[in-house]
């Protein structure tokens, strides 16, 4: 029975150089079709990481070379990081539906606002690093110039550091469901939107800060009513005890044998532990609803559910 379905590709799905994301989207389109020609509806959204990191650089670089620059706020970066990715995506699905014979549809790319709040904790404790490394210096120089909070990332050397907020509301979640249920498909909130909170007079404001794509992808298919979230990750399953002598590979969990195992701190933060997050809440947020965790190329398996870990009630 088809699904609708919210796609949330990782950095391994888009590469970390141009010419790597130019080639590593026709696999991932290759993959994503596969669930289009069994009479799925989907939406993708996308992480940015290094994409977003190259074009923070460059406009570093650029107020560098011209001080009439001022520093290019994050929430642009992401923007621009959002019509990069989603070029590549567009062509890439594109070619490949065209080549299959799927004629009829469109494939469209939205730059994405996630709403956030303000107040939220994760404003006065920023945990995510980005953009270049500097010398204890450059650090103290760079923080003096734009009044950004840099510190000394894992001893490797020093970094921005900026907030990860939890995403409240898809902005232009109704757009991304007409033109899915028109038979476009759409890719959106990509790097997890670009994160603004609301000013006077309905403003939205674009906060220093980068939103976790696990969870506004979860949002995402909450706001579209979705079937199935699946998180395509580097792991074909969830395993706890990773890579110890008692490694244990997971086929599916409930959300109350998830949260045990994130009790026990099984899953790393930053890495696995957000997507377990994630699609928890989306299994749990109403009946009938379930989450995929599995490897790009796994994904049309998991859904047919050979390999895989499913997270349902």
């Amino acid at each position: 029975m088809s699904k609708r379905i919210v796609i949330a590709l990782g950095g391994n799905a888009l590469g970390n150089t141009l010419p790597e994301q130019a080639e590593a989207v026709k696999i991932t389109a290759r993959a994503i079709v596969d669930l289009i020609e069994d009479g799925n509806q989907v939406v993708v959204a996308h992480g940015n990481g290094p994409q977003v990191g190259i074009i923070n650089n460059a406009m570093a670089a650029l107020q560098k070379e011209d001080p009439n620059q001022g520093p290019t706020p994050l929430s642009v970066c992401g923007a621009m990081s959002q019509a990069y990715i989603g070029y590549d995506l567009q062509n890439a699905f594109r070619e490949e539906l065209l080549n299959r014979g799927i004629c009829n549809m469109p494939v469209c790319s939205i730059v994405t606002q996630v709403e956030v709040d303000p107040a939220d904790p994760a404003f006065q404790n920023p945990s995510k690093p980005i953009g270049k490394f500097m010398t204890k210096s450059e650090a103290a120089d760079y923080a003096a110039k734009t009044g950004y909070l840099v510190k000394e990332d894992a001893g490797r050397g020093w970094r921005r550091y900026v907030a990860s907020p939890k995403p409240k509301h898809i902005i232009e979640a109704g757009a991304i469901r007409a033109l899915s249920e028109d038979g476009h498909l759409v890719i959106c909130c990509g790097g997890g939107g670009i994160p603004v909170y609301r000013t006077e007079r309905n403003h939205l404001k674009g906060a220093a800060a980068v939103i976790d794509k696990d969870f506004a992808s979860e949002l995402l298919a909450e706001q579209l009513d979705a079937d199935m979230l699946i998180i395509l990750t580097a792991v074909e399953k969830v395993a706890i005890n990773y890579r110890t002598e008692n490694e244990r590979w997971l086929s599916s969990m409930t959300p109350d044998e998830a949260r045990t195992y994130i009790a026990q701190g099984q899953f790393a933060p930053g890495s696995m532990l957000p997507k377990v997050e994630a699609a928890v809440k989306f299994a749990q947020s109403k009946p009938g609803r379930e989450a995929l965790i599995t490897l790009l190329e796994k994904a049309r398996d998991g859904i047919a559910g050979r390999t895989g870990t499913v997270i349902r009630q």
